[in-house]
């Protein structure tokens, strides 16, 4: 083989370089890895925490998982009709550094529940079935394996069946429906005991129909502090405070619904460095009547392939509709660190529930929110597995996005049915982590994590990177957050005010100097992931802790 001489070398590094800038997507479609081919309990719900480890967790009403407890634990209650002696597990801590999981003991039914993480990041995990239905949960990460799920019957005022949470400002939880709850509440409570009691949401009962499409509705806290509700297929602006409608927001064209059961997804696009507007992202979803249909007549109706759009600070907010590559219906909405939004799992036809749906959509596609309408989506490489109802998708710290589950079965079934019950773990990276752009990657070289922000102070990050291009450098801000059926509560994204990046003569890295979003409306107290972007190529992130 020719030998390369240094100064060839310096023209293919620079040709790279050049490349990488111009277009992060001319990589490809990203590439997929098998982690786990199994970790025993299907992944119905993930939460990722600040020391890099995944809560998992399922449900515990269906019979036993395929993880045993260990030391002889087991689980007893005589009213629990599939086993009323359990010994195996329906929760387990991912160790994404490690590759490896263990498992957590759960007590209660976690069916179908909601969570959150509190600004000291500890989750706290609400609601579910049966025993569960009113019960609290609590996991406080830990760096061995001395932590486990701590549980509180009757936590909460009523049951929380497919209700949804989102953390506020002041670090509390406000908790949103559920099944026959057309009402809210807050969670922890408060010292006083005063917030017992639920408040109504007339909304809910509004936006209820014949199969429901109301439920796991989709919540996100706006920037001028009032929280964007939205069900079935319209949405209010709410002031949680005064439990007061301050907007109602225009029917999404079509009409068609895009909650729990006919299952879109929905996203707070990025917000820009100061915000003065934000916007939410609704894909994918149902058509009206594809539950009764797929239920009753084993019909699979098509599933949508619109997205509706819509600056929700605007006073005249409008829709703007726009039709993705493929349809899909189940899907998860992630919020990548270079700003883009990746849509991945769910099916191309029917709608969620037990075995209701065929056709897996098994490519991601990836939406670019600052391109031209029209050319904003990009489909990316398939994976070989399907992930249909009950699958999750969350980031990781390191810019991959964590997959898991897939069960559309009442019990874990493994053979005799078109698409078995699913416990492995995948992890999808995208474009931006192709090797082709391994020589621009930044990396974050100083700054302790977490590292510790104020509110509207200013923060330095010392990172190397094989150049920085006209386009400069960008600090994002991601919020981890609890996916479970198609939606990712308290899912955020800040991209934050920056000074110009400055090479150190002594060091050769780089500094870049960038503000803190200045409230907690802004960013609610927490831990939170701080990439470096360059070229649209993150860092690894690190953690930071705001308050």
């Amino acid at each position: 083989m020719r030998s390369i001489t240094d100064q060839a070398k310096l023209i293919f590094l620079l040709l790279l370089l050049l490349e990488a800038v111009v277009d992060v997507t001319a990589a490809g479609g990203g590439r997929w890895a098998l982690l786990q081919r199994s970790i025993g309990v299907s992944a119905m719900h993930m939460q990722l925490l600040h020391n890099d480890r995944v809560v998992v967790f399922d449900r515990t009403d269906f019979g036993p998982s395929n993880l045993s407890l260990p030391d002889g634990k087991c689980r007893n209650d005589p009213d629990e009709k599939a086993l009323r002696v359990d010994c195996t597990a329906h929760s387990v801590e991912y160790d994404v550094a490690a590759n490896t999981f263990r498992p957590l003991m759960l007590l209660t039914d976690t069916w179908c529940s909601s969570g959150a993480v509190a600004p000291d990041g500890t989750l706290f995990q609400t609601g579910g079935f049966n025993d569960g239905e009113r019960t609290s949960r609590a996991f406080r990460p830990c760096d061995d394996c001395g932590c486990n799920w701590v549980e509180v019957p009757q936590a909460l005022a009523v049951r929380r069946w497919y209700a949804t949470n989102q953390i506020l400002p002041h670090g509390r939880a406000i908790v949103v429906g559920g099944r026959r709850q057309f009402n809210y509440e807050f969670y922890p409570k408060s010292p006083d005991a005063s917030d017992l009691r639920t408040i109504a949401l007339p909304f809910l009962r509004d936006t209820r129909d014949a199969v429901e499409n109301n439920l796991y509705p989709f919540v996100h806290l706006n920037i001028d502090g009032n929280l964007f509700i939205f069900a079935n297929n319209r949405a209010i602006l709410l002031d949680y405070k005064k439990n007061t409608v301050v907007k109602t927001y225009p029917k999404m064209p079509g009409g068609e619904p895009r909650n729990y059961p006919s299952s879109g997804s929905s996203v707070l696009l990025p917000l820009k460095p100061s915000p003065t507007e934000a916007e939410v992202l609704i894909c994918g979803g149902a058509p009206m009547g594809s539950y009764a249909q797929a239920r009753q007549s084993r019909v699979f109706v098509p599933a949508l392939d619109t997205c509706g759009r819509i600056k929700i600070t605007e006073a005249a907010a409008s829709w703007s509709m726009e039709t993705m590559p493929v349809p899909r219906v189940m899907g998860d909405m992630v919020l990548l660190p270079s700003g883009e939004v990746l849509m991945i799992n769910g099916a191309a036809a029917g709608t969620a529930g037990w075995e209701l749906a065929c056709d897996p959509v098994v490519t991601p596609v990836v939406y670019r929110p600052d391109s031209p309408a029209g050319a904003r989506f990009d489909v990316q490489s398939p994976s070989t597995t399907p992930r249909l109802y009950h699958s999750t998708a969350v980031l990781l710290r390191d810019g991959r996005v964590l997959v898991g589950g897939s069960n559309p079965h009442v019990n874990y079934k493994f053979s005799g049915v078109e698409f078995a019950t699913e416990l492995s773990l995948e992890a999808f990276s995208p474009a931006y982590l192709s090797p082709a752009f391994s020589a621009l990657r930044p990396r974050i070289v100083t700054s302790p994590s977490p590292t510790q922000l104020s509110y509207g102070k200013r923060f330095s990050l010392q990172f190397t990177a094989g150049a920085v291009g006209d386009d400069g450098v960008r600090v994002t801000m991601v919020a981890p957050s609890f996916a479970t059926h198609s939606f990712s509560m308290n899912q955020r994204l800040l991209v934050l005010d920056t000074e110009a990046a400055a090479k150190a003569a002594d060091s050769g890295a780089y500094q870049v100097t960038a503000m803190a979003p200045a409230s907690a409306i802004l960013a609610p107290s927490g831990y939170y992931m701080v990439f470096v972007v360059i070229g649209g190529v993150p860092s690894d992130g690190i953690w930071a802790h705001i308050q």
